[in-house]
């Protein structure tokens, strides 16, 4: 089988792998096969290799009632960046793919895009916890 969990029985390294060595991540991730929590400006994000492509994924918020107004933004944002807005039960949170086999180079512009917006994302949600409810007509979009 392969070495301690990090290459694969061809001898490939994990996309997990490829991308933590490609941005430089300081700390070795214990499970390569699996969702992997990376912490990035103190924010967790994960990580995971996934019917071969590699998915990052940072949990916005689990206030449901926050959702709407976060949707709000998504169609603007589409046009802006690739990461998605997506709700699941009681949690909203932002994910990102890319093909698991992607050169280095694209890995790391996937990971530096994928902060670049979870940064944007998570400001809007600290506004609203600060402004509280924002009434937004479903006709803007918003950049």
């Amino acid at each position: 089988m392969a070495e301690e969990g990090v290459k694969r029985k061809s001898g490939r390294l994990h996309a997990v792998e490829r991308l933590l060595a490609a941005i430089e991540y300081p700390e070795r991730v214990p499970n390569a096969d699996g969702p992997s929590m990376l912490r990035v400006d103190g924010k967790e994000m994960f990580v995971e290799e996934s019917a071969g492509r590699i998915v990052l994924s940072h949990v916005l918020t689990e206030d449901d009632s926050l959702f709407p107004t976060l949707a709000a933004y998504a169609a603007g944002r589409m046009l802006r960046e690739n990461a998605t807005l997506a709700h699941g039960g009681r949690t909203a949170f932002l994910w990102q793919e890319a093909p698991a086999d992607a050169d280095d180079r694209t890995l790391v512009r996937l990971f530096e895009t994928f902060a670049d917006s979870c940064d944007w994302w998570r400001a809007r949600v600290d506004e609203r916890g600060k402004t509280g409810a924002v009434e937004i007509s479903e006709a803007v979009i918003r950049p």
